[in-house]
């Protein structure tokens, strides 16, 4: 279908030439931030008004914003919300509902991905339609919870669990409220409920809500991550591992530490744009968390990165942790946890990443990207049970006393490497792309972590367990 966004004219698409962006990447990254001065009307003049009028305004905000972007590609978004309301008006909270929505939503995004896809990542009406079908698949999935017992539910599904279909209008100012609509963040119905009914806070003693505050401190952070992602990128640009310098010239110590830096570089592209929409969901106040002990309002009930963790974490499990946040709670909640009954966590992982994959699009190195995920993870975790069972001291001497620090900033650093190595097919997409990335530093990656379940086998074997650790699993 084609759209009516105007072509590569204009006034942003003369500031997207000086900046050595595309025209689309600006357009949105200008959608986002209008979400400033419209979650700061919003909070002024509607914030614990008529529900109703508060849903005429996200959704004609989000459609406005849509199809500033995407012209009329915005019916398809239109289509799967009408769907999934009448799907769940017509069957209700049942498990047929469940997998009908799965079906229909995945279906459709895939199709958005065949019909928009190129060799290059794209920002056509199929990206916003990746988030959109999360959100009406967790819909389909929290009506069905809502129709358990209370005894029935995980705490997670207590918190998002819905007694009773919501509305056309609901289910609608939902999908399209401006703060999450384009990239995210992911929050459930009830949340979006609550805070249409004012159960948030208003406002503070001084009469000004904290959130602005809160809000327009996340914005800073984002504007300075971006503001690192360009100056980076000019010195390491994403396409550099295709370049004739890095393939022909560099020792591979070399290509390794710029892997690092790039996987680091390209990275913040993404945590700008996650922390500058969160920051719009902050000054609406939608994300509010009750309070710290202080007696402070929290605003982080849609925390979508955490930098400090993202930046001193040592462990790849702590990295993937600390970024797309609300993404993998969703996964964890709606895929892996869901896939309980197969009784084996590794599958249910697997699974899960698998999942992740086809949601990102059609591309190869998306599920090469995840495949490097999964078994980054199983090392990880094989690993530190090997050097715990084997070599406890070991372990105690080199991360205890003075030479923690120094064995930290040495994990960073690989850590740093690896994760850049595991996000080649993730951005290249293509398959000559990152296998020729690939191929210039030998796939050491893949040697290394495929590899070592083979090794761990035979170590496991040549190598007795530790006394200490015996004795103690033994007196357990």
């Amino acid at each position: 279908m084609a759209s009516n966004v105007a072509g590569s004219s204009g006034p942003v698409a003369y500031i997207a030439d000086i900046l050595g962006a595309s025209e689309p990447a600006l357009r949105l990254f200008y959608t986002i931030l209008l979400g400033y001065p419209l979650a700061y009307f919003h909070r002024t003049y509607l914030f614990g008004k008529s529900p109703c009028l508060q849903h005429l305004f996200f959704i004609g905000c989000g459609l406005t914003l849509g199809y500033y972007n995407y012209g009329n590609d915005m019916i398809h978004s239109i289509i799967s919300v009408l769907f999934t309301y009448l799907l769940l008006f017509t069957m209700g909270g049942t498990f047929n509902s469940v997998i009908i929505s799965f079906v229909f939503n995945m279906s459709y995004l895939m199709f958005g991905y065949y019909v928009t896809g190129t060799d290059d990542y794209d920002i056509k009406w199929s990206m916003p339609h990746c988030v959109l079908t999360l959100r009406l698949i967790g819909l389909a999935f929290d009506v069905y919870d809502g129709q358990k017992k209370e005894s029935e539910l995980s705490n997670d599904q207590k918190k998002t669990a819905l007694r009773n279909c919501p509305s056309l209008i609901e289910v609608a100012g939902h999908t399209y409220f401006f703060g999450g609509f384009m990239v995210g963040p992911q929050f459930p119905m009830k949340r979006y409920i609550d805070f249409i009914n004012g159960s948030f806070p208003a406002k503070t003693i001084a009469g000004k809500p904290s959130c602005i505050g809160a809000g327009l401190k996340r914005l800073g952070v984002g504007i300075l991550i971006l503001s690192i992602y360009q100056v980076g990128n000019t010195y390491i640009p994403e396409k550099v591992f295709l370049s004739d310098a890095y393939v022909m010239e560099y020792p591979l110590w070399k290509k390794l530490i710029i892997m690092g830096l790039w996987g680091k570089i390209v990275l913040y592209k993404y945590i700008a744009c996650w922390l500058v929409s969160e920051g719009s969901c902050i000054m609406a106040g939608l994300t509010y968390n009750g309070k710290d002990s202080e007696g402070n309002d929290l605003w982080d009930g849609c925390a979508n990165a955490k930098m400090r963790q993202y930046t001193t974490s040592s462990t790849f499990a702590g990295l993937i942790q600390s970024f797309n946040i609300n993404t993998n709670l969703w996964v964890a909640q709606y895929v892996f946890k869901r896939l309980k009954f197969l009784g084996n966590r590794y599958i249910s992982q697997a699974a899960a990443l698998l999942f992740l994959a086809v949601w990102h699009g059609l591309h190869s190195g998306y599920y090469v990207c995840f495949m490097n995920e999964f078994i980054v993870m199983y090392f990880e975790k094989d690993f530190e049970s090997f050097l715990d069972s084997r070599f406890p001291k070991v372990k105690a001497f080199f991360m205890g006393g003075a030479l923690r620090p120094v064995s930290l900033v040495l994990m960073r650093v690989f850590v740093d490497i690896m994760m850049g190595y595991s996000l080649v097919g993730f951005v290249l997409l293509s398959f000559g792309k990152y296998m020729k990335a690939y191929s210039t530093v030998y796939f050491c990656g893949h040697i290394l972590y495929f590899g070592w379940p083979l090794l761990a086998i035979a170590l496991r074997k040549l190598i007795p367990r530790s006394k200490s650790k015996a004795d103690k699993d033994k007196a357990q």
